[in-house]
């Protein structure tokens, strides 16, 4: 067969210029690679083996083998696990065929922490070879086919694809190392390196130098299996980077064992950094399914909730038969019941930790928490326990809050828990919706995730209190009393709702019909002059925004507009309506003051031309008087 010369995907090429540039701080990590892809591929086909055992029947032992050859300064990665064919090898070898790559590629720096976090959450690490190797070839012969092939590549721009002779299905990668990398052929160190990294992995690794036999040199147990008291922490960092394809440390381990009406091991990870697919519309978790200690698959939908997607690990049960299909592990009952006892041990997990530690559970939350809020809004099962684990900004300082210790600050005549939602918590912090909450020492929850407008809408209460928008009309601070700071300012100053405020309110009405609901005299309002705000029957402001951004909803509500009777401006407003009872004369201002409002809001003017002219006008004749 004619050798075919292709090229890298675009991403490739730039991932393998960094990577011959030692992107990694620590080389070793090509070692880690190598034995976790040979592994991935012994699982494959271990699975394979249930249905179709003629696969194997040549060769029933997994393995993975590392021939180090001094003379030709080559290392050697071989496994008999699935293989790949022709296709697989261009598709896994010659292109990053994942969502999100284009940003990866992007976030690529000259920092080598920051780029070996990348690229273990890209899962993108069989290159690293490069940072050892100036020639590699990868020899494949994939289970249950005759013909084998050879992959080719120096790593700088292409890659060969052509026939090859391989007497057994499974893969062999042959390195040949740089100057200076000779250190990869010492067999002492090479060993240690590999125990570090594949003393958990369920199948012997075994090195050879020359025509020495080959010695296993790491225990091929599967770690979940053994006690804890026999695993080092170290060790649990390794299987985490090896099943997670990460290169973070777990921010938490859970190992266990459940035994009685349902028997099944896990040993389950939180990262410390978010993967890049964490928003991905899949939202598939990372969960891997074993039975009796035979991977099955890592694509089981109802495993684990979506909400914690963000997991990584290995649950093996034994209690589902080894030949079922994937396609019947989608609907088995026994599936639904492993979800619901992971998931509660999950969150039992999670709420130890943030009793123990609020910092490092903040750390925790600030990866991870908009995701765990996804279960507000689509577990009611598990509501109450996401309410206590979920933690908010509020307007009582910087840090997070639960809304257990919200609800024990509140004041003494507050009935309900106050929210405001947007976009982000500066903006929020500012709004003039807070003004009167502030006034009063009341804490407002400051909630700029996506997600908070939708699980708000479908959650009324936490405690007994009730969530109320300070955006929405029916906010009544009524029965709370102004800070002892401003009860005196706030005296001196009333303005009483007499006959001239009536008019103004009468006029700005009028002015403004069809563009807004109503008018009246605001409490929430102290410093600015005016906001909306949404009557109580219809969406939230924030809620409307988004359904309208993403074509949801065409049309919004008309308005509330409430205005300050304090502020120096309706003041003389006031007083000006009550003298000259003009609608015309106000028509110019009250816009000024309906587009002065959307703009708070952050909504744009409706017609920018008028309020540009009107803005002129009025300023003409405040100076001509």
């Amino acid at each position: 067969m004619t050798e075919e010369r292709l090229s890298f995907q675009a991403e490739v090429s730039r991932l393998l210029s960094l990577m011959v540039n030692s992107v990694y701080s620590d080389k070793e990590v090509f070692v880690r690679e190598l034995i976790s892809n040979a592994s991935d591929a012994c699982d494959k086909l271990r699975y394979r083996a249930i249905t179709e055992p003629e696969m194997i029947a040549d060769d029933p032992q997994y393995r993975v083998q590392i021939n180090i050859d001094k003379a030709a300064r080559m290392l050697e990665f071989s496994d008999n696990g699935i293989g790949m064919n022709r296709d697989d090898l261009i598709e896994n070898l010659g292109t990053i065929a994942r969502s999100g790559t284009n940003a990866f590629v992007e976030a690529l720096s000259g920092d080598n922490q920051d780029n070996v976090s990348l690229i273990g959450q890209f899962g993108v690490g069989f290159y690293s070879i490069f940072m050892v190797a100036d020639q590699v070839e990868v020899i494949s012969r994939k289970a249950g086919e005759e013909k084998a092939w050879t992959w080719k590549s120096d790593g700088i721009g292409e890659f060969t694809i052509d026939g090859a002779t391989r007497e057994y299905r499974g893969t062999s990668v042959v390195m040949h190392l740089k100057d200076g990398e000779d250190n990869w052929l010492e067999k002492i160190s090479l060993t240690a390196t590999v125990k570090k990294f594949a003393d958990h992995i369920d199948l012997p690794i075994l090195i050879a130098e020359g025509d020495e036999e080959a010695e296993t040199v790491n225990q091929a147990s599967a770690i979940w299996t053994r006690p804890k008291t026999e695993i080092t922490e170290e060790q649990y960092k390794e299987f985490y980077h090896h099943v997670g394809h990460a290169y973070d440390d777990p921010w938490l381990t859970i190992h266990y064992r459940a035994e009685g009406k349902l028997e099944y091991a896990g040993l389950l990870f939180i990262p410390t950094q978010p993967p890049y697919d964490l928003f991905d519309p899949a939202r598939k978790h990372r969960v891997k399914l074993y039975i009796k200690r035979v991977f099955i698959t890592d694509d089981v939908e109802d495993l684990v909730p979506s909400y914690l997607r963000f997991l990584k690990g290995v649950i093996d049960t034994e209690d589902l038969a080894l030949n079922i299909s994937r396609e019947m592990l989608q609907s088995n009952p026994l599936i639904t019941h492993l979800r619901q006892a992971v998931t509660r041990r999950i969150l039992t997990e999670l709420k130890k930790k943030a009793k123990k530690s609020a910092e490092e559970y903040a750390v925790f939350w600030n990866a991870f928490g908009v995701v765990l809020k996804e279960g507000l809004y689509e577990d009611m099962e598990r509501r109450d326990d996401l309410l206590e684990l979920a933690r908010f900004q509020s307007t009582a300082g910087d840090e997070i809050t639960s809304l257990i210790d919200y609800v024990a600050r509140m004041k003494e005549n507050q009935s309900s828990i106050y929210y405001i939602t947007g976009d982000d918590k500066a903006s929020l912090s500012v709004s003039p919706h807070l003004e009167g909450y502030r006034a009063r020492g009341l804490e407002v929850l400051l909630l700029s995730d996506p997600i908070d407008d939708f699980w708000l809408s479908t959650i009324n209460e936490f405690d007994g209190k009730a969530f109320v928008s300070v955006t929405r009309g029916g906010g009544d601070l009524s029965d709370i009393p102004l800070e002892e700071s401003l009860e005196a300012e706030d005296e001196k100053d009333n303005v009483a709702l007499d006959a001239e405020f009536a008019t103004l309110i009468a006029l700005l009405k009028t002015n403004l019909e069809g563009q807004i609901k109503d008018v009246r005299a605001s409490d929430r309002l102290t410093d600015s002059a005016v906001c909306l705000v949404a009557d109580d029957g219809d969406l939230d402001m924030q809620l409307e925004r988004m359904l309208r951004a993403h074509g949801q909803l065409q049309q919004g509500s008309m308005r509330i507009m409430e205005i300050n009777p304090r502020h120096p401006l309706v003041r003389q407003l006031a007083k000006r309506a009550g003298e000259d009872n003009s609608v015309d004369d106000l028509s110019d201002i009250a816009n000024l003051l309906y587009d002065q409002a959307r703009i708070l809001e952050g909504e744009a003017v409706k017609d920018p031309a008028a309020f540009s002219r009107r803005l002129a006008d009025v300023m003409t004749r405040a100076i001509a008087d």
